[in-house]
């Protein structure tokens, strides 16, 4: 089992066109931990989760992912860390013109080292593993209705077996029910993988259905981090606007 931190952000700061996103930041989250990431519009949270991944750079600081950090210029090392962790976007971000069945094999095609058989295998147990059978494989993202392209893209961000998922508004465009449908699903497979989650999201009932910690991002710093019920103790104007009616209705 990984010893440390799954993620370690150190003195993190980001800017963007002049403006600062992000001055100081830090945070570490432990194996196993479901991070729930809040924070206002604007505020820099799916920046933070761009450069978990990746795919931003900050201007100073140090992420770090399982102990390496992303500024290591070791391209296979670079490259076996992106397959420990998985990524859904907001909108599922599918590529239009392949199959779902395409969409997930795109990242076990991309290792060069599986045959069409296996990458058949591995795509249908991923079909399986959100709740769709082997012949939806066959449709197109423009025939998929919003929860079935969150499944989609869920099956593709676990493709590969990550360690770490980042989720970006999960249930973000779902009716009531699909919502809570997703969530059960992901609070299933995070119990059964043992993954580590961290998301963005706006939702309380996502939050109260996965979370087992809550970060918050404010002044563009984390003005606070722990389980739920400390961080809803926090002297802070965005935790009190937050969750003001989870306040209430305890009292």
């Amino acid at each position: 089992m990984m010893q440390g931190p799954i993620i370690e952000l150190d003195g993190i700061y980001a800017s963007f066109r002049g403006q600062v996103i992000h001055r100081g930041l830090s945070l570490r989250v432990e194996t196993g931990q479901v991070v729930a990431l809040l924070g206002a519009s604007g505020s820099g949270k799916t920046t933070l989760l761009r450069e978990m991944l990746g795919l931003l750079r900050p201007d100073s600081g140090t992420v770090r992912l399982f102990g390496i950090d992303l500024g290591d210029r070791d391209l296979r090392r670079q490259s076996d860390l992106r397959r420990r962790l998985g990524m859904l976007f907001q909108h599922g971000a599918l590529f239009s013109a392949l199959s779902v069945f395409d969409n997930i094999a795109f990242p076990l095609r991309e290792l060069r080292c599986l045959d069409a058989d296996w990458i058949r295998r591995l795509v249908h147990l991923k079909l399986a593993m959100v709740g769709l059978a082997p012949k939806h494989g066959q449709l197109m993202p423009a025939e998929l209705s919003g929860g079935m392209v969150k499944r989609v893209a869920l099956a593709r961000a676990l493709a590969m077996e990550p360690e770490l998922l980042l989720l970006d508004e999960p249930t973000a465009g779902l009716d009531p029910d699909r919502s809570r449908s997703f969530v059960e699903l992901l609070g299933e497979l995070q119990r059964e993988l043992g993954l580590t989650v961290v998301m963005v999201t706006h939702d309380l009932n996502t939050l109260a259905g996965l979370a087992t910690h809550v970060a918050v991002l404010a002044d563009q710093r984390i003005v606070a981090f722990g389980p739920k019920a400390e961080v809803m103790a926090v002297d802070h104007p965005f935790v009190s606007g937050f969750f003001g009616q989870d306040r209430q209705s305890r009292r």
